[in-house]
């Protein structure tokens, strides 16, 4: 049978001794948002993270010891989020996945550093890896090196004069308002209508509306999945025939699923994708997808990706420095490059960030085309 973690688990996996066998385990937690509005990224990164645990288990464990994996949902909330960090630390935890969500992060992220336990994370707001902490690995890309690709291609590709920007009222949302707003300043680009939504919100009729009355030469969206998904509904009831350009939650398998043939002719900005180039040739991938579709019957998204790649490379860093030294794991991270991920080759800027590469891309027939 394949399995993506075959080679890390092999790898990680060491002789069996009566010492090694009595080992305790390491524990990890994942803060995850397993139910409301970012129940789907969330659930996607927290069953990554379950499968990766169980095949470095199955071959022996991480530098012979069993990994414990244990779940908290966040329920997409940031108080909770908080709350569920410092039970994390109560109970012992090695290491804290997650949370996805940024403002759930911005807040959890403190009780974490205080009690100086790694923390890799999956948001996307800027601020995140702007504020040094030395403790905090994100393996999304962020706002602030999205935009301005976007902002180019709207510039030199759709040759749009002028925008409407569509945000979501939360710290995900106004990051990346506030990160692609000077951009399309420097590429002469006009916003039009600056228009707020909420977060959960179900009704987009209005905010379309604002849309179309600005005439403006293009829209971008910058919302979470399910609310990405009705927007694009909305934008097709009432004729919207203007480029429709966001980030990763605006095009992803999941809005693609729940928006159907609305989703056809989206741009967006993302770092995966799990069959075309050049993820489909990677083989680390080709196995990441086969036992996704066996396990959940379902193609992985960006979220799922980033799930198994967060343990991927902290594994990696522990197993080639024969230590769970969390000072040392830190410093391999920060500056480094992990080979043979499900995204290919991974490198960490020193403050923490992901520098790996991202890519434009439209979706046609309901798939992700790369573009550049």
């Amino acid at each position: 049978m394949n399995h993506p973690f075959r080679n890390l688990a092999a790898a990680l996996a060491l002789a069996a001794t009566p010492l090694l066998a009595a080992a305790q385990p390491v524990p990890i937690v994942g803060l995850v948002e397993l139910s409301g509005g970012g129940a789907t990224v969330g659930t996607n990164f927290d069953n990554a993270i379950k499968m990766g645990v169980k095949e470095i288990n199955a071959a022996g464990g991480l530098l012979g010891r069993k990994i414990e994996y244990t779940s908290f949902d966040s329920q997409t909330n940031p108080g909770v989020a908080k709350a569920l960090a410092a039970k994390a630390i109560d109970q012992g935890a090695y290491v804290v996945m997650g949370p996805v969500f940024s403002g759930s992060i911005v807040v959890s992220m403190g009780e974490t550093r205080r009690a100086e336990i790694t923390n890799v994370i999956g948001g996307e707001a800027a601020s995140i890896t702007q504020q040094g902490n030395p403790y905090v690995f994100r393996t999304s890309f962020t706002q602030a090196l999205a935009m301005p690709k976007v902002a180019a291609y709207m510039k030199e590709t759709v040759k749009a004069k002028s925008v409407a920007v569509i945000y979501v009222n939360n710290d995900f949302g106004k990051g990346g308002r506030d990160s692609i707003m000077p951009e399309f300043d420097k590429q002469g680009i006009k916003v039009l209508a600056d228009i707020s939504t909420d977060q959960g919100q179900i009704d987009f009729s209005g905010a379309v509306l604002k849309a179309k009355q600005s005439n403006a030469d293009a829209l971008f969206v910058y919302l979470h999945e399910e609310e990405s998904a009705r927007i694009l509904r909305e934008l097709r009831k009432q004729g919207y025939d203007k480029p429709i350009i966001g980030e990763t939650t605006l095009a992803n398998q999941k809005v693609i699923e729940l928006a159907g043939e609305a989703a056809n002719g989206v741009i967006g900005a993302d770092i995966y994708f799990p069959d075309v180039e050049p993820f489909a040739s990677n083989p680390v991938n080709q196995r990441f997808i086969a036992k996704v579709q066996q396990m959940h019957n379902l193609t992985p998204d960006k979220f799922m990706a980033l799930g198994a790649a967060s343990l991927q490379v902290w594994a990696q860093a522990a197993n080639e420095l024969k230590t769970l030294d969390r000072e040392a794991i830190g410093k391999r991270i920060r500056g480094g490059t992990f080979k043979d991920t499900i995204l290919g080759d991974m490198s960490f800027a020193p403050n923490g960030q992901l520098a790996t590469r991202h890519y434009i891309f439209t979706i046609k027939d309901r798939k992700m085309m790369v573009e550049k």
